[in-house]
């Protein structure tokens, strides 16, 4: 498929956000700003500059606040998949908005998480790096030397096609950045049960058809509060640069 179909996402903003507290008791994680700009609105921004048109965003913990700050924004064109009654983790949230998302690839983007771009934009080069024929995930990674309050070790190893396999304390280990493109075909059959992405990553891995792409820039986690403060710091030191 040409990579330039792709112009659907998920966005992962249901999160109870408990290591952020207490400012997560009176504002979800995905809204809190890192130098000006909430969490959410710099992922959606990063999306519209990779062309997406559509993003599907979910709610669950004070939704009302998340459902206002992205009404009268136009682009991307936001619809809310609505968790309120219960919160679906990462697979079960794309799972019960699968009607909204269509029956081609589409990004899902952790609203909790961004990155600076350096050069190309990073989503442009997933979307351009994506094969229908040998790939079901494609994840963006990012190196431990330029990630920002990431605690502890990768995630993945990467060989020389692209395909991934579990860390499990390997040298040279990268982390999910928080964004990928993702075959839907993968959840035939799956009910919108709580349950994490992890479990399609496994999958895809035995299958043979789990990839990731390097990110250029730098990539942020916001984990608790006392990390805003370097998030805004490599923030500004990026855009500096």
């Amino acid at each position: 498929m040409n990579s330039g179909t792709i112009t659907t996402a998920m966005v992962l903003a249901a999160g109870l956000g408990k290591r952020m507290r207490p400012l997560t008791e009176r504002v979800p994680k995905p809204l809190i700003k890192v130098a000006g700009k909430t969490l959410l609105d710099r992922g959606l921004d990063l999306l519209v500059e990779a062309g997406v048109g559509k993003a599907v965003v979910n709610v669950h913990h004070l939704p009302e606040q998340i459902i206002a700050h992205v009404r009268d924004r136009d682009c991307p064109a936001i619809e809310i998949s609505d968790e309120r009654n219960q919160l679906l983790d990462s697979a079960g949230g794309v799972i019960k908005a699968l009607p909204m998302l269509g029956s081609g690839p589409f990004l899902v983007l952790n609203a909790d998480t961004f990155w600076v771009d350096d050069g190309q934009p990073n989503l442009e080069r997933l979307r351009l790096a994506w094969n229908d024929s040998t790939m079901d995930m494609l994840l963006l990674l990012a190196r431990l030397d330029q990630a920002t309050g990431h605690h502890g070790g990768g995630d993945f190893v990467i060989d020389e096609s692209g395909r991934l396999r579990r860390a499990r304390g390997k040298p040279g280990a990268l982390i999910y950045a928080g964004a990928a493109i993702v075959n839907p075909g993968i959840f035939a059959g799956a009910r919108p049960d709580p349950h994490s992405l992890n479990v399609y990553f496994d999958e895809a891995i035995d299958a043979g058809r789990l990839f990731g792409l390097p990110m250029s820039g730098h990539w942020i986690t916001v984990g608790t509060p006392d990390m805003i403060a370097p998030a805004e710091n490599a923030v500004l030191q990026m855009l500096e640069g």
